[in-house]
């Protein structure tokens, strides 16, 4: 049962970090794992140390949870997360999320690299999410439902928390740091996407595609966190550039634009604090 799982894997966090637990959580997606440096870290704890959690295993995923603090905000955040193409079933992914919740998280900030569709959003764009298609033909809230973490049925009309998203484009102006808006769709992977698949996706009114954070935030709104999604774009969908795409762009590209997206998370998070 995940409700034994994920009970297991609060005592090992608790058992490692005895402060206080922050409000507010990050996912870091590919190419982004180094932000965790700037954080004044308490506590740093690995994956494997903590029962049931699923194990990344790609590369730019460091595999860590890390407690601490950006500028005067406390952060929870997860330097590196875990795939449905790498073998995890849906509901395995809900572990993380749900362990968060008991932490007493509130808030869940989830950043990914991500394809866009336009070629005025190029690769070094970043993009605030408003919505998102589910198009991996997975849901991890799939099975028995827990009636004291959710409801059977709930609503997602507001996947991603207008004031959250509100807040972010103030911190990009502020930066002066341009930001996009649109809705983003997980596919499964591993594979990226054929020119015909983009072309369908752009027809269906997609922005962004990559190969995670629906799930995550699926179970956070379940579970009733408010949820910022955030894409930082890593290259053309395929079909819309002559480049040949690979992990390798993915990586390559977000430590181009990091600095913009750094300086962008470190502003919004810290604002969260007010």
């Amino acid at each position: 049962m995940i409700a034994q799982e994920v009970k297991r894997s609060v005592a090992a966090i608790k058992a490692a970090h005895k402060g206080e637990f922050p409000k507010v959580a990050l996912i870091l997606g590919s190419g982004l794992g180094k932000f965790g440096e700037m954080m004044k870290i308490y506590t740093s704890i690995s994956y494997d140390k903590i029962p049931d959690f699923p194990q990344p295993t790609v590369a730019g995923h460091a595999g860590r949870l890390l407690i601490g603090k950006v500028g005067r905000s406390p952060l929870l955040c997860m330097q590196g997360r875990m795939h449905l193409y790498e073998g995890h079933p849906a509901m395995k992914l809900a572990i993380p999320i749900r362990t968060f919740k008991k932490l007493g998280i509130q808030k869940l900030i989830i950043t990914n690299a991500a394809g866009s569709l336009h070629m005025e959003m190029a690769a070094g764009s970043i993009m605030n999410i408003s919505d998102h298609v589910n198009m991996s033909g997975h849901n991890p809230l799939t099975g028995p439902n827990d009636d004291k973490v959710g409801p059977r049925f709930f609503d997602m009309t507001e996947a991603y928390d207008r004031d959250l998203q509100d807040r972010l484009a103030t911190s990009a102006r502020a930066l002066d740091i341009p930001l996009h808006t649109g809705v983003y769709v997980q596919l499964a992977g591993p594979n990226f996407e054929t020119p015909a698949e983009i072309r369908m996706l752009g027809k269906l009114g997609i922005d962004a595609v990559g190969m995670s954070t629906v799930q995550e935030c699926l179970v956070a709104r379940h579970c009733g966190m408010a949820v910022a999604g955030i894409s930082l774009i890593t290259n053309l969908g395929a079909g819309l550039s002559p480049l040949q795409l690979s992990h390798q762009e993915t990586l390559t590209e977000a430590e181009k634009a990091f600095g913009n997206i750094s300086r962008l998370l470190v502003h919004f998070i810290d604002g969260l604090s007010e």
